[in-house]
């Protein structure tokens, strides 16, 4: 239910800075990371739940026609994209598990059961596709999930833990990862942990063996600080502080030359370069401009350099039917490649043939068009799906879609866990019980916070466009910091 409002009082929006969010953190973790695979179901409301780990998001069309297979035959018909481009499927019997897993096997979508959670890699989704100069990320991809399935010390990395690797536009880059490999103008790549803006710098061809190393060192680190960290972000202080040293370190005892890349405020990986890895000499200054910050795929036709075209498209609220996921495989040339952003590019369409393909994907209840009232709206499970959730919000937020688009990315979540919320500023739509809803701007300095009195007993129709017309104001109303 949406939250109700007397038709009488228009919404209140207070501009005032409201307390910020705090982040639900523990100093000392007390049990291993719970977080769900390929093998290790969930236990969810509406069944049982796997994800599936695609490094880079790439799928062949014969391994997306098995996972629509798998959903059909085993889960409840569809398919959920991931903000870490990943694939779940929902609704899964009891006793499925050993069938799941033989499927996967045969389609090559399972290359070491002992490492199937730690494969969290995302890459820059239209590298090699657009007109952009790009770094190979799908090459460092493969690579690097190579290295990570070799490695037994790799084994125990978290499920939460991601590698992020961004081809120099800025996209994947903003994600939050644990260890980013983002490529430079001059063709060397800077490894960066966690939130740090500066480490060093290597060759692409040691970039796959930098992160592996990075993240073998962030586990030595949690294990000395006994937090039992799962993410760079969770370390004490005092580690945290002496990650990016120790990973140069690492890197010099394994023989891969660096460079120290010290990013200024405001530089970044756009910046003019200093001299390249392993030229024995300090970097130059940096220019002083910003890092890339490179946009999403927007849905739509993407012409590709090979003279084909590449169709990005979203599924709505992140979630597809067996029967779009089908139609999907079948219109690609080539790897489907599942973005951070839930949506799917399909790349080698030909140029004649793009436009017949986008409308039939339209037409099929995807999203082509940014101008689409779908494009930016997200949401979590909800009820019934998950025991946690306050609300349907799935429903909720398609009765909301009317009301507007454009503007802020907006995330409807069930409970203040706020499952798979974009990354930057977003509209954050969370469910507090009771049919009420609070509304804010995140990640910005002073949010637009809205807050629903207590809800009538009956909803009518037109105190759903009240919380319907909030939502959109708050995707729309420009912010002052």
């Amino acid at each position: 239910m949406l939250a109700a409002m007397p038709p009488t009082s228009p919404t209140p929006v207070n501009r005032d800075e409201a307390p910020p969010r705090a982040a639900v953190r523990k100093s000392v973790r007390e049990r291993g990371d719970a977080c769900p695979g390929a093998l290790r179901l969930h236990a969810a409301d509406d069944g049982r739940l796997a994800r599936l780990r695609l490094p880079a998001g790439l799928l062949t069309p014969r391994q997306a026609q098995a996972l629509a297979d798998a959903a059909e035959r085993l889960g409840d018909g569809h398919l959920d994209l991931t903000s870490r481009g990943n694939v779940q499927l929902r609704g899964l019997g009891g006793s499925c598990g050993a069938e799941l897993a033989e499927r996967l096997h045969e389609a090559g979508l399972l290359p070491s059961e002992t490492h199937e959670r730690v494969r969290n890699i995302v890459a820059s989704p239209l590298a090699g596709l657009d007109e952009l100069p790009s770094a190979d990320v799908q090459l460092w991809a493969r690579e690097l999930d190579g290295l990570l399935c070799a490695s037994a010390r790799a084994a125990a990395l978290s499920g939460r833990f991601l590698f992020a690797l961004d081809d120099g536009r800025g996209d994947v880059a903003a994600l939050g990862a644990d260890v980013t490999l983002l490529a430079r103008r001059d063709g060397s790549v800077v490894v960066r942990t966690g939130a740090n803006r500066s480490g060093p710098r290597v060759t692409p061809e040691d970039a796959p063996r930098a992160a592996l190393l990075a993240a073998e060192t962030f586990l030595t680190l949690a294990e000395a600080s006994g937090s039992g960290a799962w993410r760079v972000r969770e370390l004490p202080a005092e580690h945290g502080r002496g990650l990016e040293a120790a990973v140069r370190a690492g890197l010099a005892d394994a023989g891969i030359a660096t460079e120290y890349v010290a990013e200024a405020p405001g530089s970044g990986a756009g910046a003019e370069p200093g001299p390249g890895p392993g030229s024995g000499s300090e970097p130059g200054p940096e220019a002083s401009k910003p890092d890339p910050e490179g946009e999403p795929p927007l849905p739509g036709p993407v012409p590709s350099p090979d003279g084909t075209v590449a169709l990005s498209v979203h599924a709505r609220l992140g979630r597809l039917t067996v029967a779009q996921w089908r139609l999907l495989a079948t219109a690609a040339n080539g790897p489907l490649r599942v973005t951070p952003w839930r949506g799917v590019i399909v790349p080698g369409v030909a140029p004649a043939a793009a436009g017949a393909v986008l409308d039939r994907l339209r037409t099929a209840g995807l999203i082509t068009n940014p101008g689409s009232p779908w494009h930016g709206v997200g949401a979590c499970t909800g009820r019934p799906g998950c025991a946690k959730a306050l609300a349907d919000v799935r429903s909720d937020a398609a009765a909301a879609v009317s009301r507007g688009s454009g503007g802020l990315p907006v995330h409807w979540s069930g409970c203040a866990r706020r499952c798979g919320h974009p990354q930057g500023r977003w509209v954050d739509v969370v469910a507090t019980g009771e049919g009420r809803y609070d509304i804010s701007v995140q990640g910005d300095a002073r949010p637009i916070t809205t807050t629903g009195p207590e809800p009538e007993p009956e909803l009518k129709p037109e105190l759903e466009l009240e919380l319907a017309d909030a939502v959109a104001a708050a995707r729309t109303t420009p912010l002052t910091r």
